[in-house]
Parts: structure tokens; C-alpha cells; sequence
């Protein structure tokens, strides 16, 4: 069942995902893009959404995955969509939230051992690794594909962007907004 299926990969993602939505992009796509409940188009824009929506981004994915896997699978009634976004979004956060309980109490009482200090100085590194492999992963024929006039004003739109919050002083909520009419009439 669906439902099942959903359960076990949100369970993997919410035990194994560490170091923030960008650290786990890796891993949500794997679990959701892989059984074809998504296409990666449709993975990229989740992304996009979710980082600009509040919220992290495991919690916005399994809420939009949790409503479109059960329609997929041929659940075609509102209230088996509403089902699998409420059953995703607890499943993804009850393990984190038994785990961060559990490892508090325990490095609040051993904070000052090496090894403790040690292991997050191993796992800085890693994270940072992770990230850089989301966006690797983000760099995929589906939002890219040959080097099309899209492509090529997508890039220009994304500089432009870059370029005005890192040497301007203009917030980056009216650098979204700017972005997305422009994409709006170039497109």
C-alpha cells in the first residue's frame, strides 16, 4: 500500500537526514524521485517552493508528497490526499524530534569530551560536502537539459539575482519578487 511505502521513506529520511534541507536533497530525491512519484522537474520546483515558503524543506516535500503519491497510486478523494500529507509530515519529524531529545540530554551532559568535540568537528565537513552535492544534483538535464535560449536567460536571470543581494543592499524578498516578474515576461 501507498501508505506503507510513504512511511518507510519518510522514516529513512527523518532517521538519516542531518544537517539541514540542503544536506538532505540527496536523499529526499532518492526517495521520491526514485519510486516515481515525482519527476525531477517536479523535484526541482518543490525545491524552489519549499525554500520560499516557511519551513524546512523535508516537512514542505513530505506535505506535498504525502497529497500527490496517494492521487498517483489511483486515491483519487481529497481525504486520502489530506491522509498521506498529515501521515508524511508526522513521519519525517517524530525521528528527528526522539533523536534531538535524546542526543541533547546526552552531549548536554558530556559536552566538554574530545569526543564529542571531535565528532563535530567530523560531521562539519561532511555537511558542507552534502550541500555542495545538492547542488550538483540540482544541476540535472531536467533543469538544464542543452544549452537552450531558456537555459541561457535562466543563467542571466540568476546572476542578475546573485549580483543585486551580494552588492546591494536591497532585500532579498523584492530580489524574489523581481526575479519572478521578470521570469514572468521573458518566459
Amino acid at each position: 500500500m501507498i501508505y506503507l511505502q510513504l512511511i518507510w521513506s519518510y522514516l529513512k529520511i527523518g532517521l538519516f537526514g542531518f544537517g539541514g534541507g540542503y544536506a538532505m536533497l540527496a536523499l529526499i530525491e532518492n526517495e521520491i524521485v526514485g519510486p516515481g512519484w515525482i519527476t525531477e522537474k517536479m523535484f526541482t520546483d518543490i525545491v524552489a517552493i519549499s525554500q520560499m515558503t516557511p519551513g524546512p524543506i523535508g516537512i514542505n516535500s513530505a506535505t506535498y508528497i504525502g497529497y500527490v503519491a496517494p492521487a498517483q497510486a489511483g486515491f483519487t478523494e481529497w481525504y486520502w490526499s489530506l491522509a498521506g500529507s498529515l501521515i508524511c509530515t508526522i513521519t519525517v519529524v517524530v525521528p528527528s524530534f526522539l533523536l534531538v531529545i535524546y542526543t541533547s540530554h546526552f552531549i548536554m551532559r558530556h559536552h566538554e569530551s574530545t569526543v564529542i568535540k571531535g565528532i563535530f568537528k567530523g560531521l562539519r565537513p561532511v555537511t558542507v560536502g552534502l550541500i555542495a552535492s545538492a547542488a550538483l544534483l540540482l544541476m540535472n538535464s531536467a533543469n538544464f537539459g542543452e544549452a537552450t535560449d531558456d537555459v541561457i536567460k535562466s543563467i542571466i536571470i540568476c546572476v542578475a539575482a546573485f549580483c543585486t543581494v551580494f552588492f546591494t543592499k536591497i532585500h532579498p524578498i523584492w530580489v524574489i519578487v523581481a526575479s519572478g516578474a521578470v521570469g514572468w515576461i521573458v518566459f
